[in-house]
């Protein structure tokens, strides 16, 4: 596949990587199946789904949230009770065509809290942790198609979403990925239980996003890229710059899916969602980049776009009270986002379990009331064909207590 070196420095401001799986099985089907697309965009970090899709008609939002809740006269109505970040402008002009929908209470299986676990479930699909050694997005395409078919990954590794044994060739952008976008994220799970040095790990996690907030960038001149402190995830100095790489990377991604060999199913990965502190600038930075990476997609489709679901998911979500220093930590229950010219129009997916202190899980987080394997067994049946019996069976093996989500498309 053919970039221009220009197109390889779209990953270096985000914390973007990609990852394509090829077209063959796909391109064997006959009909309107052989046309289905679909793109999974994995949030990693823990993404705060109360920020994504605040509850603002909830009477609890305001008080639980404090200086994190996104003011109501600011954010992006869907129903009432449901908004938008004010950044998700594309997201939300797309909701009121009915080509987007919130997920407002799901989860994975998994209830440790911890980046390590949490993602591997995810990615895996297993009902459990390490419960599976490849991805569920490699075992889609296993089941999909007689041969063994080539996928492509865009980044340093492969991620485990499509690892497994359908054979995946890798394309690396080179140096402007930043490799070590995930370190502190893996250092926390590394030393939560360590009783000296992870307190004081995350003191200095803390130091440094309030210093990155109080410092305003010099005036005299613009920085190509810099590194976000509290995430150690790239991120782009100016965000209109930032907003406007997010939105080519989306773009030459549905430009690569349309081609006529071009990959059916993509995974991207954006990191840097783990706000323990100073959450409300960089959650407003990484909602624009998210939401413009998202219009990208649906401009580089065109006409395609009707033929695709996008679903942007999470390990887990984040607490519902804030801490003390303007984050949230760890918890459970998050948003996912779906989107597709081919959407039924409808509510939230899910049921919404109120912020009441009763409601809540353990006490502190948004409790689930939906699986996510729930949701891309959904998709993958009712949108890419894949059988009943293969999804609960292979794809997402011991799901069947996870029930499928009905009448997306």
């Amino acid at each position: 596949m053919n970039a221009r070196p220009s197109r390889r420095s779209l990953l270096a401001g985000i914390g973007l990587s990609v990852s394509f799986l090829g077209g063959s099985a796909f391109a064997a089907a006959d009909g309107p199946l052989s046309k289905r697309k679909m793109v999974v965009v994995i949030c990693r970090g823990g993404m705060d789904g109360l920020t994504v899709s605040p509850p603002i008609g909830d009477p609890d939002y305001a008080a639980l949230r404090g200086d994190v809740a996104v003011p109501a006269d600011q954010a992006l109505n869907l129903d009432g009770t449901f908004a938008l970040h004010p950044a998700l402008t594309s997201v939300h002009a797309l909701a009121l065509k009915g080509q987007a929908r919130i997920a407002p209470a799901i989860a994975s299986p998994d209830r440790a809290r911890s980046h390590f676990e949490a993602q591997d479930v995810l990615e895996t699909g297993a009902a459990q942790v390490y419960g599976v050694g490849s991805g569920w997005l490699n075992r889609t395409l296993e089941v999909m198609g007689p041969r063994k078919i080539e996928g492509l990954s865009v980044g340093a590794t492969a991620p485990l979403i499509l690892r497994g044994k359908v054979q995946a060739a890798s394309w690396s952008p080179g140096p402007g990925v930043d490799e070590t976008a995930r370190l502190p994220t893996l250092l926390q799970d590394l030393y939560r239980t360590d009783p000296l040095m992870g307190p004081a790990f995350a003191r200095g996690l803390e130091t440094e996003a309030m210093a990155q907030a109080a410092t305003p960038p010099p005036a005299s001149k613009i920085i190509p890229a810099s590194t976000d402190k509290a995430s150690m995830a790239p991120v782009a100095a100016n965000p209109k710059q930032g907003r406007e790489t997010a939105r080519t990377l989306g773009a030459t991604l549905g430009g690569f899916m349309i081609q006529p060999s071009g990959p059916r199913i993509a995974a991207i990965s954006l990191d840097g969602w783990d706000t323990h502190a100073g959450q409300v600038g960089q959650l407003n930075t990484r909602l624009s980049y998210l939401d413009a990476m998202l219009d990208g997609l649906n401009s580089g489709l065109g006409a395609e776009w009707s033929d695709t679901v996008v679903v942007v998911a999470t390990e887990f979500g984040r607490t519902a009270r804030v801490n003390g220093t303007g984050g949230t930590d760890h918890g459970t229950g998050s948003t996912a986002l779906v989107l597709g010219g081919g959407l039924k129009k409808g509510g939230i997916i899910g049921d919404w379990p109120t912020l009441k202190q009763t409601a809540l899980f353990e006490n502190r987080d948004v409790t689930p009331s939906l699986d996510l394997r729930g949701l891309f067994k959904g998709v993958l049946g009712e949108h890419m064909g894949v059988e009943r019996a293969a999804l609960e069976g292979t794809v997402f093996p011991d799901s069947a207590a996870a029930e499928m989500v009905t009448g997306l498309v």
